[in-house]
């Protein structure tokens, strides 16, 4: 799940409502490249009765391609981790400025200044796209977010720009170091399963099996795949919040509609202490 510490719709404070009202018992919140909102996600789901493990969405780079990694069971205070996340906020922040001078070379002005202003209130919060896309909404250059990523901001678009950042390897030792299992994010929608058995071989930990984009065929899929492997399976909704320009992705509207079953949760939490009792 997402706050809006990144690319969230919802403050920590109405996820935990709506997890609360869905009934769910574990949740974790994944920000991209930020841990700002676990603390008070993990406070405000402690007194709502719902467990709340420790995540986060790391956005690696390989080939010039995202791929996102995903971390579970951290110590949000490890001093590797928050140094290597203050230099993600800043190769984010380049990147927007970069995005922004683009498109105003293209006549599409945004208010970049503004929108690098107000995330700075929130201490510890990324800023991506999903903000540049808000910013041409607002400023009626296009009629909804995706409308934005088609037109502009999607790669190979006229305002794209290339992300830097770690490789998946790097990440997976990163997670590792503050004391945390790691996993491949939707590799369904990724396209990179080239990856999945080198990362394997570096020490990844698991696949994200059950995803709001995966339909059963993925899903049996990285599965069996996890298996051959002998990696363990994470899942969840990728939830950010009512997305109406989005009808067909209704599952990440949803939460509750993807669940990671017991029996896998519980292979990751039995991973998690045994890695904790070799440290």
């Amino acid at each position: 799940m997402h706050t809006t510490a990144s690319d969230g719709r919802l403050t920590p404070a109405e996820l935990v409502a709506r997890a609360a009202a869905a009934r769910l018992t574990t949740i974790s919140v994944t920000d991209h490249d930020t841990v700002a909102a676990i603390a008070d996600v993990t406070t405000l789901g402690q007194a709502a009765g719902i467990r709340v493990v420790p995540g986060i969405e790391i956005t690696a780079v390989d080939q010039e391609r995202d791929v996102h990694m995903l971390g579970y069971f951290f110590d949000p205070d490890n001093e590797v981790l928050a140094s290597f996340l203050v230099k993600m906020r800043d190769l984010r922040v380049s990147r927007i400025r970069e995005i922004g001078d683009r498109l105003a070379s293209l006549n599409i002005p945004i208010d970049v200044d503004g929108l690098l202003t107000t995330a700075a209130t929130r201490p510890g919060a990324s800023v991506g796209r999903p903000l540049i896309a808000r910013e041409l909404m607002r400023a009626g250059h296009v009629a909804s977010l995706q409308e934005a990523f088609d037109l502009w901001l999607a790669t190979g678009r006229p305002g794209f720009v290339p992300r830097r950042g770690p490789s998946p390897f790097e990440v997976v030792d990163l997670i590792h170091t503050a004391g945390g299992l790691a996993s491949f994010a939707h590799p369904g929608t990724t396209g990179r399963d080239d990856l999945i058995e080198p990362l394997v071989a570096r020490g990844l930990d698991a696949i994200e099996v059950y995803h709001s984009d995966h339909n059963p065929e993925s899903t049996d899929i990285y599965r069996r795949m996890a298996a051959r492997l002998g990696v363990l399976v994470s899942g969840g909704s990728d939830f950010h919040g009512e997305d109406a320009s989005k009808p067909g992705k209704a599952q990440r509207s949803m939460l509750g509609a993807v669940l990671l079953p017991e029996k896998d949760l519980r292979a990751l939490e039995s991973r998690a202490v045994d890695g904790a009792a070799r440290d």
